[in-house]
């Protein structure tokens, strides 16, 4: 196994659950920074990152770091890289590229010099003019951040957020990786209650059930790195194996999405469906102003609506105050509301316990937590 220095990025503010999310993996030597967590591992380990992240966007390998602020200063630290250790002969190995308050600020300019870099590095090693670019897709990232570059392969594909599951989708469909986070956050458990009452396309309460299940959520894609020929196939079929043994099958007690639109809680159940948990959560139309529940302590977890995604104000305001009300009558279950409407704390009549910023897509919001009171504690 090899020893590889590798990047799990993230969102904005996610990066402290991403952390976590690897120390309980088993990769303690975490290192955080904006929008990424650098940590150690081998082969397996970049198997595992990809099957079992819920709250990171991607995995990549960390090829090299340096200062950079001439274009020949860049082509040489790049070229001496070691990418004849990741690359092979037939690999298509196109460069995307980054640039943040940096002297080489030509993102353009700077993704030609280091893939002309790595070509002849790999000439070098290989003693070869020319590659075909007709295999495995390793895709490499050089990003600029105060004139000093990282240079990245990922082993992702497609984001970690495209779980597989969510082929049909609403307007304005929240990030599986951000509605996992909403959920890690809420500290929520499979055996307390769990409503979102805007539940859309399913996502939040998918994604609980998946952690209610312990399922991996990227048990059912496949990923860029699958197709590596220095990771070998037996690797990816443990990391899988292990991932399907630990699945519970037992139930979450109560798992309940609803929403007013017809419409999307049948794309709700068919996600659900594909998603593997169809069975384990309850879909229902119902005006958020008609919520109730029979169960004494919970947690309501929701993303309603807000300026952007609703054009009258009135409508809005109105919104708020049926979510308030039924806060007043749930007033044992603990809230926890991602939006970026303003007046949030005013219309629910109280602050929150706690507010966290949090982006979702471009739009900065607020998680806010209020806490209800905690549970009597279970008798053996």
């Amino acid at each position: 196994m090899s020893h590889l220095e590798l990047i799990a990025t993230a969102t904005f503010g996610l990066e402290s659950l991403v952390a976590d999310e690897l120390r309980r993996l088993g990769y303690g030597q975490t290192q955080v920074e904006n929008g990424k967590v650098t940590f150690v591992g081998d082969e397996l380990a970049i198997c595992r990152t990809n099957l079992w992240l819920r709250t990171a966007a991607r995995v990549r390998i960390k090829v090299g770091e340096f200062q950079a602020t001439t274009f020949d200063e860049l082509f040489e630290k790049t070229k001496a890289l070691p990418w004849a250790r990741f690359i092979p002969k037939n690999a298509e190995f196109p460069v995307e590229g980054r640039s943040v308050q940096s002297t080489l600020f030509s993102v353009s300019d700077c993704q030609a010099i280091v893939k002309k870099a790595v070509v002849e590095s790999l000439k070098q090693d290989y003693n070869l003019e020319w590659f075909p670019e007709d295999g495995p897709l390793m895709k490499i990232e050089v990003a600029l951040l105060k004139d000093v570059a990282t240079l990245t392969i990922d082993t992702t594909g497609p984001g970690l957020h495209q779980r597989g599951y969510r082929a049909l989708a609403t307007g304005a469909p929240l990030k599986e990786t951000l509605a996992a986070a909403l959920v890690i956050l809420a500290r929520w458990y499979p055996d307390i209650a769990f409503i979102d009452p805007f539940c859309g396309s399913g996502t939040i309460p998918i994604e609980a059930a998946l952690m209610g299940h312990n399922m991996a959520p990227g048990l059912n894609r496949d990923f860029a790195s699958s197709t590596w020929p220095w990771i070998a196939e037996e690797l990816w079929s443990q990391a899988r194996e292990e991932a399907r043994d630990l699945i519970n099958p037992e139930k979450p007690d109560y798992l309940i999405g609803t929403d007013m639109d017809e419409r999307a809680l049948r794309i709700a159940r068919h996600n659900a469906e594909a998603a593997g948990v169809g069975d384990s959560i309850h879909f229902q139309r119902l005006e958020v102003k008609e919520l109730s529940s029979s169960k004494k302590y919970g947690k309501l977890v929701t993303n309603p609506p807000y300026g952007e995604r609703l054009g009258d104000d009135q409508e809005i305001r109105q919104l708020y105050q049926e979510l308030a009300q039924i806060k007043k009558d749930l007033d044992t279950w603990s809230f926890y509301i991602l939006t970026a409407y303003p007046h949030l704390e005013k219309a629910m009549g109280g602050r929150a316990t706690k507010r966290r910023k949090l982006y979702n897509g471009n739009i900065e919001t607020q998680y806010y937590q209020y806490y209800g009171p905690r549970p009597p504690r279970r008798q053996n």
